[in-house]
């Protein structure tokens, strides 16, 4: 019995803390060299997201919490510059640093490997949009960017077999990000930016990830928009889409129904949790997103808002869950993560494997 196809997820997957100096500053403690880096001041400030497709450097940053273009004020408030062997480094803007290395500011950075290069030409691999990116097999993970063209069509990951979770973003001018849990309908999406529920049928494009097997998201035309693709292949605009792919012992990708008690739901994963993101689907309601960095025991109650630049939350705010050896236990009854029948979906990366591959079981916090 394979009990993971990863034995170590820090190869793929890990969390760094720093606190900052004002200045410019490597940041280095990683096992890989990172293709994505999400960045958060755990103060009040907006979220950051680079990648290895688009490169580094000021102008390049994406912002969870808004749905601007790429870009942003790293010129004035520090960007990421560049990846390094075993990190990034930042580089100061004009008045401080604030996104990255703000003196006396504590940050959280969440990082991914991917690594191969893609460069599909259209046709080529069942995709009829040419498409370039990054890649990992073994992880389940690729960066994938492509041009619009205002034509419904496929885009070539990289990966093969079915994606599970979709993060995508137009890069050229202010549109809703569009994520895609495998668990949905195929014109259901969620908008990271936002508290909205389920979007169903939206009318600027979505994203059908549920019949193609050959590593392939398909983008789908919108019903009664003039312009009825523009959240996913608009012309003259380019896109980036974040593709994940289950891997046992490593990520998953999931939904659950909450109880409404303080004894709350528990959804099994087959790994102990390094990083989570739950999102109640039925109303609205914040992108909840936790770590083992942050909170190193249980129970884990420092939470952040994918959706906000708001400061991190602690257990006053009832955002309280348990990191488990094989899952996640809500501790709480609020409706961002345990309402009586609210429907939630999550992504979640381990720390390690419940069970290695030579039978070796995950330690209890």
């Amino acid at each position: 019995m394979a009990y993971t196809d990863i034995d170590k997820p820090s190869d793929y997957f890990e969390t760094l803390l720093s606190t900052g100096d004002g200045g410019s500053q490597t940041f280095t403690g990683l096992d890989f060299q990172p293709d994505w880096v999400w960045s958060k001041r755990r103060q009040t400030h907006v979220h950051q997201l680079y990648d290895s497709v688009r490169t580094a450097g000021s102008g390049k940053a994406l912002q969870s919490d808004s749905n601007a273009a790429e870009g942003g004020d790293g010129g004035t408030y520090g960007y990421l510059s560049s990846f390094t062997s075993d990190g990034f480094a930042s580089t100061a803007g004009s008045s401080n640093n604030n996104y990255f290395n703000a003196d006396g500011g504590t940050y959280v950075f969440w990082n991914w490997k991917a690594g191969t290069s893609l460069n599909n030409s259209a046709g080529s691999n069942n995709g009829s949009i040419a498409s370039t990116g990054s890649f990992s097999t073994a992880a389940g993970f690729s960066i994938v960017k492509w041009a619009g063209s205002n034509a419904a069509g496929t885009i070539y990951t990289g990966l093969s077999g079915k994606i599970d979770f979709v993060i995508l973003k137009n890069l050229s001018t202010t549109r809703n990000w569009i994520v895609k849990p495998k668990s949905f309908a195929a014109n259901d999406v969620l908008y990271f930016q936002a508290t909205n529920a389920t979007v169903n049928a939206p009318g600027d494009g979505w994203i059908n990830i549920l019949s193609a097997t050959n590593g392939t998201i398909g983008l789908v035309a919108g019903g009664s928009n003039t312009n009825p693709l523009k959240n996913v292949n608009e012309n003259n605009a380019n896109y980036i889409a974040y593709c994940f792919q289950e891997k046992q012992g490593y990520s998953k990708f999931g939904s659950y129904k909450g109880n409404g008690n303080l004894n709350g739901a528990f959804f099994y994963l087959g790994f102990k949790p390094a990083f989570v993101i739950i999102k109640r689907t039925d109303t609205t309601n914040d992108w909840v997103m936790f770590d083992n960095k942050r909170d190193p025991f249980n129970e884990v109650n420092e939470s952040l808002y994918g959706n906000t630049n708001a400061a991190g939350q602690t257990g006053t705010a009832d955002d309280d869950i348990d990191f488990l050896s094989n899952g996640i236990k809500i501790r709480e009854d609020n409706p961002g993560l345990n309402a009586s029948g609210g429907s939630y979906i999550y992504m979640a990366f381990a720390e390690n494997p419940f069970v290695t591959s030579t039978g070796v079981p995950a330690t209890a916090r």
